[in-house]
């Protein structure tokens, strides 16, 4: 379903529905009907058409209109539509459902509706997926042992290694050298290779969207990068100068390590299109309060497209209406744009 530059078909984006009892489907029922968004693809919701059809009541939207089934092996009934459309993804228990209060069982189905819309980008059936926000606690009440979505995508995608999450918006950029791991655990996961990797996806990601060679930047682990050592087991010496070396030798535009607590400056944010983060929060901290509801989650490396909003499930204000849909929004309208460059 990837469509290259001047098709008269619009590409069709997998929409995943997220933990059910939290603001996805709230989200991805604003993302569907709004006709910016159609106009530049067509939307495959990926969810329980039962819920589809609730949220749809609850927030006064018209009902999905076309709806795809699976068939007893798990494959589709019928061809996916040139058109809006809904595939439903059985396994809900309603009767144990309540919006706002996620579960063993809103956590299976989220990730029962991500496996789907990822087997759907790996078979070449859609242009690229985009997915409402899941609740990690709910997941692991399931038995599902992943962090995040860049996990999920990752494993199911056969990637072990050259994979990262990028936090992606105007105003300011950052990747991820390691992510949903404990800050004792940081130091032993750096490595040169690595955070080479890391640098290396963040470049050619930002160099698709830009158009241009990217300027990158480094953060350094310790406080002030190090002083040269004073802070730390050296690991900017060890581990970060080297990289960005190497990086250098390969022509890509990157500096540092850079002091974290001043790198986010609003100089040196128009001076650099990324940041490349050694750990969550440096970066994370940075993009939800300069962009939080224009970020995108987006995981690099991938064989498909993937985009994410930049937020959690949203429990307390879940099924109220209340929900802001800029990111995913932005997330969509990514989605888009790489999935043509992929196509080109």
């Amino acid at each position: 379903m990837n469509v290259s530059p001047g098709s008269t078909h619009l590409p069709t984006l997998a929409l995943t529905l997220g933990d059910p009892a939290g603001v996805g489907p709230e989200l991805i029922l604003k993302a569907f009907h709004d006709p910016d968004l159609r106009a530049i693809a067509h939307p495959l919701l990926i969810g329980d058409r039962r819920i589809i059809a609730q949220s749809c009541s609850a927030f006064e939207y018209p009902a999905v209109s076309l709806t795809l089934e699976l068939n007893s092996d798990g494959s589709l009934s019928q061809e996916i539509p040139d058109a809006p459309a809904l595939l439903h993804i059985p396994g809900l228990d309603l009767d144990s459902f309540q919006p706002g209060q996620f579960s063993a069982n809103t956590g299976k189905v989220s990730f029962d509706y991500i496996q789907h819309a990822i087997d759907l980008a790996l078979g070449k059936r859609v242009a690229g997926v985009v997915t409402g926000p899941i609740q990690k606690e709910a997941l692991a009440q399931a038995g599902l042992n992943y962090p995040g979505h860049t996990e999920i995508f990752a494993e199911r995608c056969g990637l072990t290694r050259r994979w990262c999450m990028m936090q992606y918006s105007e105003p300011v950029t950052c990747s991820f050298v390691t992510t949903h791991i404990g800050y004792m655990e940081v130091p032993a996961a750096l490595s040169v290779d690595r955070i080479l990797e890391v640098i290396e996806l963040t470049h050619e990601a930002l160099l698709k969207i830009r158009k241009r060679a990217p300027r990158l930047a480094v953060l350094g682990l310790n406080p002030h990068a190090g002083e040269n050592g004073l802070f730390g087991e050296r690991e900017e010496q060890r581990f970060v100068e080297p990289a960005i070396q190497a990086a250098l030798d390969q022509g890509i535009l990157v500096e540092g390590p850079l002091p974290p607590d001043t790198a986010f400056t609003p100089l040196k944010r128009k001076l650099v299109d990324g940041f490349v983060c050694l750990t969550h929060d440096q970066g994370h901290i940075p993009v939800k309060a300069l962009a939080f509801d224009q970020a995108v989650n987006t995981t690099l490396g991938l064989p498909i497209v993937r985009t994410s909003v930049d937020h959690g499930t949203a429990m307390d204000i879940a099924w109220k209406g209340l929900a802001d849909a800029g990111s995913l929004y932005a997330a969509y309208r990514l989605a888009v744009r790489l999935a043509g460059e992929d196509a080109g």
